[in-house]
């Protein structure tokens, strides 16, 4: 009798999406796929995913991959070719360039989702080798206020806590964080402290978002005015027994400074509030909250970040913790939340381009000590430019080569038509992806070189609290796709440094990466992690995740830092920093209105994973703008029509939803939609290209924008087993969906067109259903083995038809005679309409739900018990608590 196969093993990993860092455990299938669960022992997430980590196994296939490098030809086409061919390439366009123009055409731009030793390789050759100092990367669009708040106040790029701090506080302020939605896994954590200890949250933001519904208190304030508030906080705290004189003394500089500001701008909760747009009695409460509570951790993410006084934002908080003293203690201190897995191991490596790596800076000696350690020949000497000046000088022909790696700036960065325009004109465009068709692939690149995706990495990634983690392969690299650190070790050597690139994999790097952290440190830095400088192989394989600094003789790391002062100024001291002056945005015409942008639940980024997810893309399947009921009525604007957001750099078209939680003036629209998943769903055009003058970090969330509605004759949906392309001049947005997609549909084609267009793209097997006065035209197309090939539905633009009951279909090995005969009707035999997803990790709809609360579940945990729904991420917890209080009939 045959011995049974042994089961794979597990591998543990770290989740590729938001910065909380959580521990994933990855059983391999056999079949290229794999088994996904929570790491309970990893100490950031203690066993649970979010909605997107929990659906990671359904994005790690291989049908959206560039597998093999591709190099442009004479006909300007992109064609296959052998790697030595595209490393040659590279190599050669690159020393054309600096002959021609001198290092400093050359850049690099980069992505929180590399892993550090991909950061590493990246910065060493760039600005030590080749010696330029233009590397940045797309966490200068989500992180770099606070990191540049950070090294203002405490002399370096450092969060003093940790996420064990969220277990111990009895308030916590969330400002400008939707942690419900965009941090999960640690709202959770937030969520066992109230219910363990009774803590409170208070929640700053405009926006009515899932968090402020479940806060003690809401501020939503005016856009841009969250330092003023802090402000008036520092002023009311300076006066209250909160105030830690001893630690102002001892530890602190600039006080006075600081308060004289303060006072001068917000003396009193009444001129905060008025200053704030504000409720007086709330902001009054909000500073006795603060005053009276010790163990505050306030909590900031990209509505504090991405702003145009986003640093001086990260200040006000600060200070008003240097005044309390409430800094680096068990459940309490300023945390800053990171928008992307690997943003701050980017940091630590020198991927920001006012840094050098070991969060070294420019001066004079600090470039001398990184050239002596890497025994670089051309060391670059000076700050490079951030990301938004590195593409309009890319734009204005002063940048003449460019590598991109794991990022879509075409998408993702402001004025993204304008970005689009300057790629087309580099003599060397190079692009590492791991997808074969994105925007920025569209642009043209000269070479394109497939990349490790998630599940093939093998390196380390950096929390939010500073924690390291592993993040392991549990696949074979596919095809011909190699690692980022290889391809720049391979450029590297055919530029003629191949000596100070020989790394045989992922640990040389990082031991490099350590020694260089405590070369010549003597705790003068933060970033120390010296005790793995002699790390061997297989201690790095089995590297449990560690909290830095770890420097020598610690190798268990630090928890926390700064209770006691050390801070990294040059006398140790913290720096109270005045914010500057500063009024309400406000919006004129002929853009009335301020956009806001941001994320959404079940998304990431440009979607180039994500959107590979039918339980992900069920929640929300089409581009929106939410906009406040007053403000859409006078403007003819109706829940889920179609409106025309336009601003003076772009414009969108998304479907309106009516929010009464959206401040009135205000819109916000989601960042994921791209050309590959919808017509006309890019936001990233519209953002101004405005930034903050310290950090360089666009404002992203105050747009002057103006909104008006869509006209389409026509709408409706296609379902399809297989990727089709809408007939031209459509409005359309495509999600994945269980067995094939679903595209959301609107335009002028009427049924004739629609017929024609069915009769040239379907096989001979078409029922159809035409009603042209009417405007109506329904058809569905099968494949010789009986399967739903796809299907199409077109009705007056108001009278939409759910896909809900069909959506099945696509699934379905046959379908039926009873199907057949119902499919033109939008129904098919023995199936409930299930409405929109509302759980995504367990994939229950909103239906579900409330028939669930009219069956006699009266609370969340009753939902959770009948249907699992809310009880593992959580996210959608204040979805169902919405659906609970409209369903409930008061007894």
């Amino acid at each position: 009798m045959n011995a049974p196969l042994a089961s794979p093993p597990s591998v543990k990993t770290t989740c590729p999406y938001c910065g909380v860092g959580c521990g994933v455990k990855a059983t391999p299938d056999g079949l290229g796929g794999a088994l996904v669960e929570g790491d309970r022992d990893h100490p950031a997430s203690q066993g649970r995913l979010c909605s997107k980590g929990a659906a990671l196994g359904e994005t790690i296939g291989l049908s959206t991959r560039l597998l093999h490098p591709l190099v442009r030809g004479a006909d300007g086409a992109l064609a296959r070719a052998p790697w030595d061919q595209a490393l040659d390439r590279i190599a050669a366009g690159l020393r054309q360039v600096i002959d021609a123009h001198g290092p400093g055409a050359v850049a690099f731009y980069l992505s929180g989702q590399l892993l550090t030793e991909d950061y590493y390789a990246a910065n060493k050759l760039a600005k030590g080798f080749i010696g330029t100092s233009h590397v940045d990367t797309n966490s200068r669009l989500c992180m770099s206020s606070s990191v540049a708040g950070h090294k203002r106040g405490f002399g370096s790029d450092t969060v003093p806590g940790s996420y064990e701090d969220l277990d111990a506080a009895d308030l916590i302020v969330l400002v400008g964080s939707n942690a419900a939605w965009c941090h999960p896994v640690l709202f959770r954590r937030m969520e066992a402290a109230r219910k363990a200890r009774g803590t409170r949250f208070v929640v700053i933001d405009p926006r009515g978002t899932e968090t402020a519904a479940e806060a003690d208190l809401h501020l939503p304030l005016a856009h841009g005015t969250d330092a003023l508030l802090f402000s008036g906080l520092l002023a009311h705290l300076a006066e209250s027994s909160a105030f830690d004189a001893a630690y102002v003394r001892d530890h602190t500089t600039g006080f006075e400074a600081a308060l004289a500001s303060a006072r001068a701008a917000t003396p009193d909760a009444a001129a905060t509030a008025r200053a704030c747009g504000l409720d007086e009695a709330d902001v009054a409460r909000f500073f006795a909250l603060f005053a009276d509570t010790a163990r505050t951790v306030t909590c900031y993410s990209q509505g504090v970040n991405q702003s145009a006084v986003g640093t001086d934002k990260v200040n006000a908080i600060l200070n008003c913790h240097f005044a309390t003293g409430r800094m680096g203690r068990e459940g309490m201190g300023p945390f800053s939340l990171t928008g992307q897995p690997n943003a701050m191991g980017g940091r630590e490596v020198g991927g920001l381009a006012n840094q050098l790596a070991a969060h070294m800076g420019f001066s004079p000696e600090e470039v001398d000590r990184v050239r002596r350690f890497w025994g670089a020949p051309h060391m670059a000497t000076h700050e490079g430019l951030k990301a938004v000046d590195m593409f309009a000088a890319i734009g204005r022909g002063e940048i003449k080569a460019l590598w991109v790696m794991g990022t879509n700036p075409a998408v993702s960065l402001p004025e993204a038509d304008t970005v689009r325009t300057a790629l087309a004109g580099l003599d060397l465009f190079v692009l590492s992806e791991n997808v074969l068709d994105n925007d920025t692939a569209a642009c043209s690149p000269h070479v394109m070189l497939p990349a490790a995706a998630w599940g093939e990495k093998d390196g380390t990634v950096t929390n939010s609290e500073r924690r390291i983690s592993r993040q392991r392969p549990f696949l074979a690299l596919p095809g011909e796709v190699k690692p980022n650190w290889w391809a720049l070790a391979q450029v590297a050597a055919r530029l003629g440094h191949a000596d100070a690139f020989r790394w045989r994999g992922p640990a040389d790097i990082f031991r490099e990466h350590a020694a260089l952290s405590g070369f010549e440190n003597a705790g003068t830095r933060d970033f120390d992690i010296s005790a793995y400088a002699e790390i061997a192989d297989a201690a790095f394989q089995d590297f449990a995740p560690v909290q830095w600094p770890a420097p020598r003789g610690r190798a268990q790391g630090t928890a926390r830092l700064f209770a006691e002062g050390g801070y990294f100024t040059p006398d140790r001291r913290a720096r109270f920093v005045a914010p500057r002056p500063v009024a309400a945005v406000r919006a004129e015409p002929p853009f009335p209105f301020i956009l806001n942008t941001g994320r959404i639940r079940d998304q990431w980024h440009t979607m180039t994973r994500t959107g590979l997810s039918p339980r992900l893309g069920s929640h929300i399947p089409a581009p929106f703008v939410a906009i406040h009921p007053e403000d859409a009525a006078p403007l003819g604007l109706r829940e889920g029509a179609l409106a025309r957001i336009s601003s003076a750099h772009g414009a969108a078209v998304l479907e309106v939803k009516t929010d009464a939680g959206q401040k009135r003036g205000t819109l916000f629209a989601p960042i994921h939609w791209s050309e590959a998943t919808s017509s006309h769903g890019r936001v990233g055009p519209l953002v101004h290209a405005v930034t903050d003058p310290v950090s360089g970090q666009p404002d992203s969330k105050a747009t002057p924008a103006a909104i008006a509605p869509y006209e389409a004759r026509f709408e409706g949906f296609i379902l399809a087993r297989r990727r089709i392309k809408p007939p031209p001049g459509l409005w359309w947005a495509r999600a994945a969906l269980e067995g094939g997609f679903g595209w959301r549909l609107a335009g002028d084609l009427g049924p004739e067109d629609w017929a024609g267009w069915v009769k040239a793209a379907a096989p001979a097997d078409v029922a159809e259903l035409v009603d042209a006065p009417s405007g109506l035209y329904r058809a569905a197309a099968f494949d010789q083995e009986g399967r739903l090939d796809f299907a199409v539905f077109i009705g007056p633009a108001g009278q939409r038809v759910a896909w809900d009951a069909l959506k099945g279909l696509l699934a379905e090995e046959t379908v039926s005679a009873a199907d057949r005969r119902r499919v033109l009707s939008g129904r098919r035999a023995g199936a409930a309409v299930g409405g929109p997803l509302v759980c995504a990790c367990f994939g229950v709809p909103k239906d579900s739900i409330i028939a669930a609360i009219r069956g006699g579940a009266c609370d969340t945990s009753a939902v959770g018990e009948t249907l699992k729904a809310g009880t593992n991420c959580g996210s959608c917890l204040p979805e169902i608590r919405r659906l609970l209080a409209e369903t409930m009939v008061p007894v």
